[in-house]
Order: C-alpha cells, then sequence, then structure tokens
C-alpha cells in the first residue's frame, strides 16, 4: 500500500494521537482507518494501471497536484494561516521524503506485482521504531530489535536477492519504505504544527517539485484516461482525511494492527485486475512481516501503558 502521508497522511501510528478510549468511538475509528486503508489500496491500483501507460513522474504529479487542489479549497478560508510553520525546513524535507516513496513505490508497480510491493512497504511501521531509537532517543530494547530483523527478513524472503525470480524494481518498494519512515521521522520532530499545516506543505512541496520534473517526462494524456488521474487524486485525498480522523477517534494502539488489512485489498486487486496471485515466498515473507509488525506494536504499546 502506498504509504499515507504521515500522513498518513494521516499520521503513522506510533506518532498519532489518542483519543476517546469510548468503545463506540474506538469501533468508529477502527471502521474509518478500514475504509481508509481500502481507498489507498485502490488508490496504488489506480497507480499501478496508469505506471504502465505513463511514467511515474507523471502520475505523482498528478497525484499531488489533484491533491493540493482539494487540500486548498477546503482550507481556503485559513489558508494563510494553516500554511504558517514554525519547521519550515522540516516540512520542507517531510514532503521530499513523501514525495519521494511514492515515486519509488509507484516505480516499482510498473514491474512488480501490488501484493508484493505491498508486503514490503509494510515493514515501514517497524522502522519508524527503528528511527525513533536511533534519531529521537527513544529506548528500544533487544525484543524490538528482534522484531525489527525479522521484518527485515521477511521483505528479503519476498525479494529473493540472489533467486532467479529477483527482480531490481523490488528494491526500489524497500527504499520507499526507509523514505516513508524518515518522513514519519520528521513529523514527530514537526509535531508542534497542526495537522492542517503539515498536510498543505505535504501537497505544496510534492506539487512543485513534480511540476518542475514533469515537463522532462510528459506525454500527452488520452481523454479516456483523465478518469484515471482524477481518480488517483481523489483516493488519495479522501483516504488520508479518513485516516487522520480514524487516529483523532481512536487510540492508535488499538487501530494500528488494522492497517495490515491492505495485504488482503491488494491481493485482491491484483487477482481480479491483473490475474495475478502472489507467490508462495510472497505469502511467507507477508506473514513474517505482519507478525514482526505485530510483536514490536504490541512492544509499543505495552510501553505506552507502563507507569512512568
Amino acid at each position: 500500500m502506498t504509504p499515507p502521508e504521515p500522513i498518513p497522511g494521516a499520521l503513522p501510528p506510533i506518532l498519532a494521537p489518542a483519543g476517546d478510549p469510548g468503545r463506540a468511538t474506538q469501533l468508529r475509528g477502527i471502521l474509518l482507518l478500514l475504509l481508509a486503508i481500502f481507498l489507498f489500496t485502490l488508490m496504488d491500483a489506480t497507480g499501478k494501471h496508469l505506471s504502465t501507460l505513463y511514467h511515474p513522474v507523471q502520475v505523482v504529479w498528478a497525484r499531488f497536484v489533484t491533491n493540493l487542489a482539494i487540500v486548498a479549497v477546503i482550507f481556503a478560508p485559513r489558508l494563510r494561516g494553516a500554511l504558517a510553520t514554525r519547521r519550515p525546513a522540516v516540512q520542507f524535507f517531510r514532503g521530499l521524503t513523501q514525495l519521494g516513496s511514492i515515486l519509488l513505490f509507484f516505480s516499482a508497480l510498473q514491474f512488480i506485482g501490488l501484493a508484493e510491493a505491498t508486503a514490503i512497504m509494510d515493514i515501514n511501521p517497524v522502522l519508524i521504531t527503528l528511527g525513533a531509537a536511533i534519531f529521537l532517543g527513544e529506548s528500544i530494547g533487544i525484543r524490538r530489535i528482534l522484531g525489527i530483523l525479522a521484518a527485515l527478513c521477511g521483505a528479503l524472503v519476498i525479494i529473493r536477492p540472489g533467486a532467479g525470480v529477483f527482480h531490481p524494481a523490488a528494491l526500489l518498494a524497500l527504499v520507499a519504505a526507509f523514505t516513508y519512515a524518515a518522513g514519519a521521522i520528521l513529523t514527530r520532530i514537526a509535531r508542534s504544527d497542526s495537522t492542517a499545516t503539515s498536510v498543505l506543505w505535504s501537497a505544496l512541496v510534492g506539487s512543485v517539485l513534480s511540476s518542475l520534473a514533469v515537463p522532462f517526462f510528459w506525454q500527452p494524456i488520452a481523454p479516456g484516461d483523465l478518469w484515471a488521474f482524477l481518480l488517483l487524486g481523489s483516493l488519495g485525498t479522501a483516504a488520508q482525511a479518513l485516516l487522520i480522523r480514524a487516529f483523532a477517534l481512536a487510540e492508535a494502539a488499538a487501530i494500528a494492527p488494522f492497517g495490515y488489512t491492505g495485504l488482503i485489498w491488494a491481493g485482491l486487486w491484483g487477482w481480479l485486475i491483473w490475474g495475478t496471485l502472489p507467490d508462495l515466498w510472497t505469502v511467507i515473507g507477508a506473514l513474517i512481516i505482519v507478525a514482526a509488525g505485530l510483536y514490536v506494536w504490541m512492544r509499543e504499546a505495552r510501553a505506552m501503558n507502563r507507569p512512568a
């Protein structure tokens, strides 16, 4: 699944704010998260379709420009105030890492299956845990380190370097997971800014930088493909809004594991649209990544609930 902008695009699970702990509120948060993940995978499928017809830079440009247009309309009454930031350099590099992760992911989708790319990208939660320990000084412990190593091993099982089935494009998805995790850490650093500010800066930076690059890769858009480009940006914006709302309503520790449902949707779209199913090694690697991610998540939740 294309990483939600920390988002998120939404804030990453371990960085998101907790909401009302009531059961009904938690349930609404879970349902919103499930819907957001569903829309994100539809966006990924649309991006994969377009990436086979147009250069990924052009596809990513359409995604960010549409996103910027939508959020600019939403925040129009307070646009100037929402753009004001205490950390402009951090926000710029946040936008840069998010642009990089989406571009790398869509580039990978040109050559490998949606399920494989999504499974590899799903190592980002454990990478965020590792990055928080290295760059933010958060404690990690040997058990979380083992969980992180297990997730990386799961990714290698899917990629299978040295095997005859290995495709170099799988490494693009792996690098995308690292760039997304870097963006999540920068989100943590810029947490003094409002969600509106972070969302606008992400859309603005992505739109400006991709607009500078897209003339070198531009090809005329066929009228029959306009719907797909508009759908791409609309799905991303709607999913991002739902994800932010989900983490505002419910505790991150309660809803974060449901993000792995994206693997199911990615496999389903790959089968329905392209007639491809993940092979046994991809399934094994995905299960290792999910198990490691859930283990690290449980350690995070236990640490947060432990008395100071």
